[in-house]
């Protein structure tokens, strides 16, 4: 088994509905999205158009970011989701610069969202879980998926253009997505074969 996500860039209309929904489900610290929504735009003036490209970590088979760990903090489980062991983790950074996604954060812990007000109740509810001087990223809501629930931004997406499921399943809807509209996945040329795909728009 090999858990991957297809995202339909037709489909995707730059809501950040899943940003949001990755940031009310992980409590991160301020600046801290696993999920983003990267925007340009393209074309002249009168034929202008927006772009919206939906990034997370790419949970690579071939994760740079668990080779260059020096502590196995970085890991990949059986089901190919790759994450980090905090008790293990010692902030060295390392796994950031070796990922080519630019998808791994560093919670110094000196944020808040009121700056000198102090953190809120939501803050110290959700965010005192997070471990400081560790890196964070996102692990496709591991817990929710090992509850038989999908991913936050998979399930928060309001015009279905997430996609989740086995990668290695031949009759899986993403294997499917993937082989039928010519599903690419974000910088190839880095071998590291992301577990995400995106469909052209």
């Amino acid at each position: 088994m090999r858990l991957g996500m297809v995202i339909d860039l037709k489909r995707c209309i730059g809501c950040y509905g899943c940003q949001i929904a990755c940031k009310a489900e992980h409590g991160t610290p301020p600046g801290v999205f696993y999920a983003r929504v990267l925007k340009r735009e393209e074309g002249q003036y009168p034929n202008v158009k927006q772009f919206s490209l939906p990034v997370l970590c790419n949970h690579c088979e071939e994760p740079p970011c668990v080779d260059v760990c020096p502590t196995g903090a970085s890991f990949k489980w059986s089901d190919g989701i790759v994450d980090i062991d905090h008790d293990k983790c010692v902030g060295c950074r390392a796994c950031m610069m070796a990922c080519p996604y630019n998808n791994r954060y560093f919670n110094d812990g000196n944020q808040n969202y009121f700056g000198d007000a102090g953190s809120t109740p939501f803050e110290r509810a959700r965010a005192a879980r997070h471990p400081t001087g560790v890196v964070m990223k996102c692990n496709f809501c591991r817990d929710r998926v090992r509850a038989g629930k999908m991913p936050a931004c998979v399930a928060n997406c309001p015009t279905v253009a997430r996609h989740f499921g086995d990668l290695d399943d031949p009759n899986s809807e993403v294997s499917r997505l993937i082989k039928e509209r010519g599903g690419f996945n974000l910088h190839p040329e880095a071998g590291t074969k992301p577990s995400v795909y995106y469909l052209p728009a």
